[in-house]
């Protein structure tokens, strides 16, 4: 079970989590990381430092957050709907494009002011 990264790290992008990640399976989009589905190992490393405790093993993300396991998944969907294997993030990179649904998102968590 892949991990998830969640609505507490909307526009607030620490990045901390990405130093730890072995296989630099977490990527930088605009507002938030995404968790690459297919490339993380689930070491748990990057859930363990995460300072705003917004990464989850997808069996444990509570039900007002499930959105965000198709969300991550969504950020690496290409063209042809398949999910594409970038092969690993770093500093610097340009940001992934966040998904349509993120701005939907965000307007349901600012209302219940979770972001």
């Amino acid at each position: 079970m892949t991990l998830v990264i969640t609505s507490t790290c909307i526009d607030v992008k620490d990045g901390v989590c990405t130093t730890v990640c072995p296989v630099d399976c977490i990527y930088e989009g605009e507002r938030m990381f995404y968790i690459h589905p297919t490339e993380c190992i689930e070491c748990g490393m990057c859930e363990s430092i995460c300072p705003v405790d917004a990464i989850r093993y997808a069996d444990e993300v509570e039900d007002e957050q499930r959105p965000f396991l198709a969300l991550n998944e969504a950020a690496f969907l290409g063209g042809s709907g398949t999910v594409e294997e970038p092969g690993g993030w770093k500093k610097g990179d340009k940001p992934l494009k966040d998904p349509d649904e993120l701005s939907v998102l965000v307007k349901r968590y600012s209302k219940e002011e979770v972001v």
